[in-house]
């Protein structure tokens, strides 16, 4: 037992004797402080001679206004009274008399007319109960009377007074206490009250090198004792897994493409045939960008676009409207990451085909927040311009990246996209929610995208899919909104196996 005794720090042994005792006796007893008594206290948890135990208690009091109050009534007792000692007399009087303030007159008014003791009546004041019902006090006068009180003491109707006084300003305040209690465990009791007759050396510095006498004795290490963790320094499992999807293209042999939050509506949406029509251009739907004007690529480029929504390409028909150019100057946070792709085809020349391009990056959409939608979030976009490419090499493309991220059940849909045609809608299993998730929308360039921005018909390849998406399950989450929530804790602990 003195070996356990000698591997403990001074202030675990400065509460030893007293340990039978509450904490503050300790504190008494022992001369410490609290806080160092409570860190005492849980060291010895640590080591298993006791259990700590915390209750949090409640205890209501008196607020400014509730201190106020209590001296000279609530407003609607100096409201009753009023009413009582001025008769006939219409509401504006009443109010000037009573001097209360337009919120305590109006909260008073209201009180007394839920407890059904006044009325009005052709713009005055009436006293519906007895002088005897009128004199008896008003259960939340007598709460007030005995604050403070916890909160576990209050009966059923001091907890509706309680409910009514809560719901006015500053009448009275809940403030919460700790208490912490102990119980020893067999170990503990068993050096409980012991006489600790000095204090060992923990530490060995030049002071104590110069005066050693050999009369003191070092502190016994004691290996077996809990540590602190420690948490090295990790990136964000967010980032992980975009280092992970950013690996899987460029394995597949895909080339990054980046760019700026904010672009225009030509590259957005025109370049990629949506109708200047179409709802997701509205407000509801994006983030516009209020007074600021963006600039058109070349005019040749520009033109061949206006042609494909006004007329059509390749037989089409177009949309069979007048394209308008100031659509196409305004500014936005980018939708979607497609708007890369526009870009990039643009700038192609026929010596740089075949091709395949990807991009992981942040999007941002007017959305209503819930566990599937957030307003921003991360998109991996892809395409492959290749004379050969057909709608099974699509398929395979996005069933390829979907079983190298951790998915083995995805489902492929018929779907529809201004921009793609063939077009399919992709799925994958959730199984915390037991459910189908959509992730991505694909699909082969129409030519109204690829003629004005290539030149030619040549398939092109192109997917979206909602990384935040696919990556709820990978890490076993219910919610995206939780990925970015930044709990420490969560952060800590939560590890991820770069595949």
């Amino acid at each position: 037992m003195d070996k356990i005794i000698d591997s403990l720090s001074n202030i675990e042994r400065a509460i030893i004797p007293y340990i039978h005792a509450s904490v503050e006796e300790i504190v008494k007893k022992s001369g410490l402080d609290k806080t160092t008594v409570l860190r005492a206290l849980g060291f010895l948890e640590s080591k298993g001679f006791l259990k700590l135990n915390q209750k949090i208690n409640k205890v209501i009091d008196l607020a400014v206004n509730g201190i106020h109050y209590k001296k000279n009534h609530l407003p609607e007792r100096k409201l009753l009274i009023s009413i009582e000692e001025n008769n006939n007399k219409n509401l504006e009087e009443i109010k000037n008399i009573s001097k209360l303030s337009d919120n305590e007159f109006k909260a008073a008014l209201g009180a007394l007319k839920k407890k059904a003791l006044i009325n009005l009546e052709n713009g005055k004041l009436k006293i519906l109960a007895s002088k005897e019902e009128c004199s008896k006090k008003f259960v939340e006068e007598l709460l007030i009377e005995k604050l403070p009180i916890d909160i576990e003491k209050l009966s059923d109707k001091e907890k509706l007074a309680l409910d009514s006084l809560k719901s006015r300003k500053d009448i009275i305040e809940i403030l919460e206490t700790k208490e912490i209690s102990f119980v020893l465990t067999e170990s503990g009791k068993s050096i409980a009250g012991k006489k600790i007759i000095s204090e060992l050396i923990e530490e060995v510095n030049p002071e104590i090198i110069k005066s050693w006498t050999g009369n003191k004795k070092f502190r016994r290490y004691d290996f077996n004792i809990p540590t602190p963790s420690i948490y090295g320094g990790k990136k964000h499992f967010v980032n992980q897994s975009i280092e992970q999807g950013k690996k899987i293209w460029l394995e597949l042999g895909f080339k990054e493409m980046t760019g700026d939050f904010t672009v225009n509506g030509f590259w957005n949406f025109d370049a990629l045939f949506t109708a200047q029509d179409h709802p997701v251009r509205e407000m509801q739907d994006t983030f516009f960008i209020k007074g600021v004007e963006g600039k058109l690529p070349n005019q040749k480029l520009v033109d061949s676009v206006k042609k494909a929504h006004e007329e059509g390409v390749d037989n089409s028909k177009g949309w069979g409207y007048k394209w308008q150019e100031k659509d196409g100057k305004k500014v936005m946070l980018r939708t979607h990451t497609t708007c890369l792709s526009s870009k990039k085809l643009s700038t192609l020349k026929k010596q740089d085909l075949p091709a395949k391009f990807f991009s992981i990056n942040k999007v941002f959409r007017n959305e209503t927040v819930d566990w599937k939608h957030i307003f921003e979030f991360n998109q991996a976009e892809g395409i492959v311009i290749d004379p050969n490419a057909n709608f099974r090499h699509l398929i395979g493309y996005l069933k390829e990246f979907a079983k190298k991220m951790g998915y083995n059940k995805i489902r492929i849909q018929p779907s529809y996209f201004p921009y793609t045609e063939p077009s399919l809608e992709a799925s994958i299993w959730n199984e915390e929610r037991k459910e189908w998730v959509e992730v991505l929308g694909a699909g082969i360039f129409r030519p109204e995208v690829t003629i004005p921005l290539l030149g030619t018909t040549l398939p092109v390849l192109a997917w979206g899919p909602g990384f935040d998406r696919l990556m709820l399950e990978a890490h076993k989450i219910k919610d995206l909104r939780e990925l970015y929530k930044n709990d420490i804790d969560y952060l800590r602990n939560h590890n991820i196996l770069i595949k």
